[in-house]
C-alpha cells in the first residue's frame, strides 16, 4: 500500500470532487503517479456503490496521459478511456511524449495507432518502426508527413483547459455567383464531404449540405442556394488543413475524434473527389497529385458566420466536375 493509499481514500469516500481535484493537482505536482492510477481506479470502483466519481476518475486518467511519464501515460491510451476527456487520449498524450516514451507501454490497439499517427502529424517520421506500424495500420495513412502536406493545427491540452486552432482564415472577395450547375451523381465524394464533418451532424447540433454538379466550384456553391457570397482561392495544402481541422473536432458539444482522424478524412476526402476511392490506399505522391489537380475554393454567403463553419468548394477541371460543401455548427466553445 502507497503512503498516499490513506488521503487517497479518505477523499474518494468524502465523495467530495473538488478535494478530489486538489488532490490530483498535489499528486501530479510531485509526481506520485502510481497514486493517481489508485485514485483512478478507487473513483471508478466508487460507481459500483453508486457513487458519481466518475469527473475525478476521468481527470485522473487525462492528467495521466498529458503529464506522467510513458509508464502510466501509455496505458491510459486504450480503447474506451477518455470519453469525458477535453480530448481523445491518443491526442492528449501525443501532445506531450514522443511515440518512444509511449511504444512499449501502449500497446498495439487501435488507441495507440491513433497516438502514433498524433505523433506524427507533429512532426515523426515513424514509417521504420515496428511498433508503430503494427498500430498505425489502424488508418490507411502514411506514418510521416508528406512534402505536400500542410503543418496541421494541431491541439494544444493544459491540466484544466484545451485549445483547438483553425487554420489562417482565407482571403474571400464579393463574386456574382453563375447559375447552379446541373447536379451530377457522386455518391462517393458527398458522402466523404458529410464524413469530414459528421462530428457536428451525428454528435452535435451541426448542419451540413454538400453538392455535386457539372461547371465550376462557382457553380456548384451557386447549387447550394445563397444569394450572394464571396470566394477566395486556396492552395490544396490549406484545403486539406481546413478539412483536417473539421475532422478531428466534434464541433460544439460533439466528442473531439482527433487530428490522426481528420488527416485521415482529408486524405479520403481528396480521392473521393478524384473519384479513385477504389485504388484506396493510394501511393502518397498519387493522393498529393489528386490534391494538386483540383482547384480548391473558401467561400461564405457574404455575411457573418458565428461557430464552427466549414465552407468548401472544389472543382476538376479535366472532368468538368465540381463540388461544394456548406457544413455549421452552433458556438465555439465545443471540441
Amino acid at each position: 500500500m502507497s503512503a498516499a493509499s490513506g488521503p487517497v481514500e479518505e477523499a474518494v469516500e468524502s465523495g467530495d470532487l473538488d478535494r478530489l481535484t486538489r488532490l490530483i493537482d498535489r499528486l501530479c505536482g510531485a509526481g506520485r503517479w502510481d497514486d493517481l492510477v489508485e485514485l483512478r481506479d478507487r473513483c471508478r470502483a466508487a460507481l459500483e456503490r453508486g457513487r458519481q466519481l466518475w469527473p475525478a476518475a476521468a481527470h485522473a486518467e487525462y492528467r495521466l496521459a498529458l503529464e506522467a511519464p510513458g509508464r502510466w501515460a501509455g496505458p491510459v491510451v486504450a480503447e474506451g478511456a477518455g470519453r469525458f476527456s477535453l480530448g481523445p487520449l491518443s491526442e492528449v498524450a501525443a501532445a506531450r511524449h514522443r511515440w518512444a516514451d509511449l511504444a512499449a507501454h501502449a500497446g498495439t490497439g487501435p488507441a495507440a495507432g491513433l497516438a502514433a499517427h498524433e505523433c506524427v502529424i507533429r512532426g515523426e517520421d515513424l514509417r521504420t518502426d515496428r511498433c508503430a506500424t503494427a498500430a498505425g495500420a489502424v488508418l490507411e495513412v502514411p506514418l510521416a508527413l508528406q512534402p505536400w502536406e500542410p503543418a496541421y493545427p494541431v491541439a494544444t491540452y493544459e491540466p484544466d483547459r484545451a485549445g483547438f486552432p483553425a487554420p489562417a482564415p482565407p482571403a474571400l472577395a464579393g463574386v456574382e455567383l453563375p447559375p447552379p450547375g446541373s447536379p451530377v451523381e457522386d455518391v462517393d465524394a458527398l458522402v466523404a464531404l458529410r464524413e469530414v464533418v459528421a462530428g457536428w451532424t451525428a454528435d452535435s447540433s451541426g448542419r451540413a449540405e454538400a453538392v455535386a454538379v457539372a461547371g465550376t466550384g462557382a457553380a456548384a456553391v451557386a447549387a447550394l442556394g445563397p444569394p450572394a457570397a464571396r470566394m477566395g482561392r486556396l492552395e490544396p495544402a490549406a484545403a486539406l488543413a481546413w478539412l483536417a481541422w473539421a475532422g478531428a473536432s466534434g464541433g460544439a458539444h460533439g466528442r473531439r475524434r482527433g487530428m490522426a482522424t481528420g488527416r485521415f478524412a482529408a486524405w479520403w476526402a481528396v480521392v473521393a473527389l478524384a473519384g479513385r476511392l477504389a485504388e484506396w490506399p493510394m501511393p502518397p505522391d498519387e493522393v498529393g497529385d489528386a490534391a494538386s489537380a483540383l482547384r480548391w475554393f473558401a467561400w461564405d454567403a457574404a455575411e457573418p458566420v458565428t461557430g464552427w463553419s466549414l465552407h468548401l468548394a472544389a472543382e476538376d477541371p479535366a472532368r468538368g466536375r465540381a463540388w461544394a460543401l456548406a457544413a455549421t455548427d452552433a458556438a465555439l466553445s465545443g471540441h
